[in-house]
C-alpha cells in the first residue's frame, strides 16, 4: 500500500460523526502527514472554532485547518471551482509541502485531487460501515448519538438547572430527573445529574475552618467576594466534564448563573465577574423550586430559613430580568416532577434547529455537493 507524504482531508463536518472520523484515520494511517480542512459558510449554526477545536481533540495527530468559504457550489463551473480552490490552497499552504493524496467518499473527489495534483483516495463511497451523515445528525441528534465524540455531545447536550432557596428540593428534583430519564433506556440511560459545586466548597471551607476552631458553627462562617466567582468557574468546569459523557439532557443542581443570587445572599449586590462567568455556559431551561410547601431542614449548612421567600423572589426576578427560560416547581414532589419532566420533554421535542449549510450539505469529508441522502 502506497504512503503518501501529505494528505488531505477536506470538509464541513457539521457536525463530525464516525464517518468522518473514519475517512480522516483511514488517511492518516496513509499518510506520513494529513491536514483537516474544516470548511465552513456564515450561515451555519456551529461556529468554524468549534468545529475545528473538536477535530483537533479527537485527531491530535494531525494538523487540522480552518476557512470560511461561502461560496455557492456549482460543480459543472469551472470559474466556481477555481473560487473554491484559492480558499483551499490559501488555508492549506501552511504545510509548505503540496498534497499528494485526497482522501473523500465522493466522485467528485477525482476532480478535487486533480486540481491539487494529487490522488484520490475513495474511503467507503456506500457508508457501509458508519452509515450517518451530517444532515442525519442536524435533523435528529438524538437518533444519531452513538455516532457522536464527546466534544459534540457536550456542544449539543440540552442543559437544565434545578435553582431555587435553600431547601427546596433542588437536589431531590435534579436526582429524579436523571433517574426518569434513565429508565427510558437507550442514549437516555447515560443522563446525568451535575451535584452543586457551592456546597461541596461550603463543606470543605467549615472542614478547613474546624481544625482550627472546632467548634465553630455555619452561621460564623464568612464569604468573601473573591470565593464566588470561584464556585462559579467549578460549576462551569464540573458540567462541561458531565456533558461529555451525558445523554442528549443533563440536569444541573443549580448552575454559575445561581451563584449570582447566592453572592447577593450573603454579600449584597451583584459581582459583575460572576455573572460574566455565568454567561460562558449555555443552559437551555431553567426549574424554579418554590418554597412554599417545603418544610425546612436545617443540614448544618444552613441558616436561612427566613430568607427563602426573599431568594425565590431574586431567583424569579433575575430570571426575568436576564431573558432566560425558566417555569416555576410548585405543590408535592410527584407534581413537580411531573411538571418538570413535561417542561424537558417540551424542550427536547422542539429539536436543535441547525441552519442548513449555504448549498447543499456535504458529504462525508467533501466541499457541499447533492447529497445521496
Amino acid at each position: 500500500m502506497t504512503r503518501h507524504r501529505h494528505g488531505l482531508v477536506l470538509g464541513k463536518f457539521y457536525p463530525p460523526h464516525a464517518g468522518h472520523h473514519h475517512l480522516v484515520r483511514t488517511a492518516k494511517d496513509r499518510c506520513e502527514r494529513l491536514t483537516v480542512l474544516v470548511c465552513a459558510s456564515s450561515v451555519e449554526s456551529i461556529p468554524l472554532a468549534e468545529r475545528v477545536r473538536w477535530m483537533g481533540e479527537v485527531h491530535q495527530d494531525v494538523r487540522v485547518v480552518g476557512a470560511v468559504d461561502d461560496i455557492p457550489v456549482d460543480l459543472t463551473d469551472p470559474a466556481v471551482w477555481d473560487a473554491h480552490m484559492e480558499i483551499f490552497r490559501e488555508a492549506v499552504a501552511g504545510e509548505g509541502e503540496a498534497v499528494d493524496a485526497v482522501f473523500t467518499s465522493e466522485p467528485y473527489g477525482d476532480e478535487l485531487a486533480r486540481r491539487f495534483g494529487a490522488e484520490h483516495i475513495c474511503v467507503d463511497p456506500e457508508r457501509s460501515l458508519f452509515p450517518v451523515s451530517g444532515t442525519a445528525v442536524r435533523k435528529d441528534p438524538v437518533g444519531c448519538w452513538d455516532y457522536l465524540e464527546r466534544p459534540v455531545r457536550a456542544w449539543l447536550t440540552r442543559r437544565v438547572v434545578v435553582l431555587g432557596a435553600e431547601s427546596t428540593g433542588t437536589t431531590t428534583m435534579a436526582r429524579a430527573l436523571a433517574e426518569h430519564y434513565q429508565r427510558r433506556g437507550g442514549v437516555w440511560s447515560s443522563t446525568r445529574w451535575v451535584p452543586e459545586c457551592g456546597r461541596d466548597y461550603s463543606v470543605e471551607k467549615l472542614a478547613a475552618l474546624r481544625e482550627r476552631w472546632p467548634q465553630i458553627q455555619w452561621e460564623d462562617v464568612e464569604f468573601t467576594s473573591g470565593e464566588f466567582p470561584v464556585i462559579a468557574r467549578r460549576q462551569n468546569r464540573r458540567e462541561n466534564r458531565a456533558a461529555r459523557n451525558s445523554s442528549p439532557v443533563l440536569f444541573c443542581d443549580t448552575d454559575s448563573f445561581a451563584t449570582t443570587v447566592w453572592r447577593e445572599r450573603y454579600l449584597g449586590g451583584r459581582h459583575p465577574l460572576v455573572e460574566e462567568i455565568a454567561d460562558r455556559v449555555t443552559h437551555h431551561l431553567w426549574l424554579l423550586t418554590d418554597h412554599e410547601g417545603v418544610d425546612f431542614e436545617d443540614d448544618g449548612l444552613r441558616d436561612g430559613e427566613e430568607l427563602r421567600p426573599w431568594m425565590t423572589g431574586r431567583f424569579r426576578d433575575e430570571l426575568t430580568r436576564t431573558g432566560r427560560r425558566f417555569i416555576t416547581l410548585t405543590g408535592p414532589h410527584e407534581l413537580r416532577l411531573a411538571t418538570a419532566v413535561a417542561a424537558v420533554d417540551a424542550l427536547l421535542d422542539e429539536g436543535w434547529d441547525l441552519a442548513d449549510p449555504l448549498a447543499t450539505p456535504c458529504g462525508r469529508g467533501g466541499t457541499p455537493i447533492p447529497e445521496k441522502r
